[in-house]
C-alpha cells in the first residue's frame, strides 16, 4: 500500500431519503458507519442537505481522528448542485466544521453504484428505484447516461412507472365495466379505502390530489400481486429497463452490468424478469450493487492502495 498504513477513507451515499457514510482503513476494515436523513440538495433546502450530510459523516467518524482521512468520495443523485457557488460555499463551511482536511470528490450515484457492484473499471450500471437511469462507465467515471428524465418525461420501468401502470390498468377495467380483482382491486383499496364501490371519477380525483411521485408508493402492490395484470406490468418493466441499459452499449459489447435500486432487490419479481431479459440480450455478467457508501469508500481508496481487488472483496463481500 502507498503512504501511511493508518490512513483512512470516507465514502458517502447521499439520497433523497437517507444519507449514509462509511469510514475504513486501507485494508478494508470498516471503522465507522453513520446515517442521517436525506441530504440530496436537489430535493432538500441547502442548509438542511448540508446538515444531513455532515451528520452522517460525523456519526461515521465518531471516535476517529478526522485528520487521518486521506480521501473522501461523496455519491449523490443531485451532484450537479455541488457546482453551485452558493451551495459549494455552504458545504465547505460545514465540511471544515467536521475537522476534515482531505480532498473530496462529489460524483454521480451511478458511479458509486457501479463501484459497489464490481471492481471492473468499465461497464454499465442500471438503477431501478423510484426513478430509472442507466449509465456507461469507463475507468470508473460516468461518460454517458440514458434515461433518468424524471417522472414527467420518462423513468420507464421505475417504481413510479409501475404505480402509474397499475392505476391505468384499474381505470381501463372501470371504463369497460369489468369487476376489479387482484391488482386492480388492491389499487382501488389503497387509494380509496373507504369507498369499495368507487368508480373512475373518484379514482382519478384521488390520484390527482397527491403529488405525482406518490404513484411510486403503489409499486409494491404490483410486485406483490400474482394475477396476469400485474405480471404483464412486470414483464413490460423488464423490457423497458433492458432497453435503457442496452442503449448505453455498442454492438457486441459484453462488459459487466451492475444492477442497483429497490426494484432489483432479491425476491422482487422485476429483478427476476429483468435478469432473464438482460441475459437474452447478451448481458451475461450481471452483478448486484452492494451498499453505496462502501462503493464510495472503495473509490476513495483507489489511489491509495496497491491491491484494489482485495480491498473491494473486503469492503463489498
Amino acid at each position: 500500500m502507498h503512504g501511511d498504513e493508518a490512513a483512512l477513507v470516507l465514502g458517502m451515499d447521499i439520497g433523497g431519503t437517507s444519507s449514509r457514510a462509511l469510514v475504513s482503513d486501507l485494508s478494508g476494515r470498516v471503522l465507522g458507519r453513520g446515517e442521517a436523513a436525506g441530504g440530496n440538495p436537489n430535493s432538500h433546502p441547502p442548509e438542511q442537505a448540508a446538515r444531513q450530510i455532515a451528520d452522517a459523516a460525523r456519526a461515521a467518524l465518531a471516535g476517529l481522528d478526522p485528520a487521518a482521512v486521506r480521501n473522501c468520495v461523496i455519491g449523490m443523485a443531485g451532484v450537479s448542485k455541488m457546482a453551485d457557488p452558493e451551495f459549494g460555499a455552504l458545504f465547505d463551511r460545514t465540511w471544515s466544521g467536521l475537522g476534515l482536511r482531505s480532498p473530496r470528490r462529489a460524483i454521480s450515484d451511478c458511479e458509486v453504484a457501479f463501484a459497489a457492484g464490481t471492481p471492473d473499471p468499465d461497464g454499465t450500471v442500471l438503477i431501478a428505484g423510484t426513478g430509472a437511469i442507466a449509465a456507461r462507465i469507463e475507468q470508473h467515471r460516468m461518460v454517458a447516461t440514458i434515461g433518468g428524465h424524471g417522472w414527467l418525461l420518462g423513468d420507464e420501468g421505475s417504481a413510479f412507472w409501475l404505480g402509474r401502470e397499475a392505476v391505468r390498468a384499474t381505470l381501463r377495467a372501470l371504463d369497460r365495466g369489468k369487476p376489479l380483482h387482484g391488482l386492480t382491486a388492491a389499487v382501488r383499496d389503497r387509494l380509496l379505502p373507504d369507498a369499495p364501490d368507487a368508480q373512475r371519477r373518484e379514482l382519478i380525483s384521488a390520484v390527482n390530489a397527491a403529488p405525482p411521485i406518490r404513484l411510486a408508493e403503489l409499486a409494491p402492490l404490483v410486485t406483490a400481486a400474482t394475477d396476469e395484470t400485474a405480471a404483464d406490468i412486470v414483464r413490460r418493466a423488464a423490457q423497458v429497463l433492458a432497453d435503457t441499459a442496452a442503449a448505453t452499449r455498442c454492438h457486441g459489447e459484453s462488459r459487466t452490468i451492475v444492477l442497483a435500486g429497490g426494484l432489483v432487490a432479491p425476491g422482487n419479481p422485476v429483478r427476476e424478469a429483468l435478469r432473464g431479459t438482460l441475459s437474452h440480450r447478451g448481458f451475461q455478467t450481471q452483478r448486484t450493487a452492494g451498499p453505496g457508501e462502501a462503493g464510495a469508500a472503495w473509490l476513495a481508496a483507489l489511489d491509495l492502495t496497491d491491491d484494489p481487488q482485495t480491498l473491494h472483496e473486503r469492503l463489498l463481500p
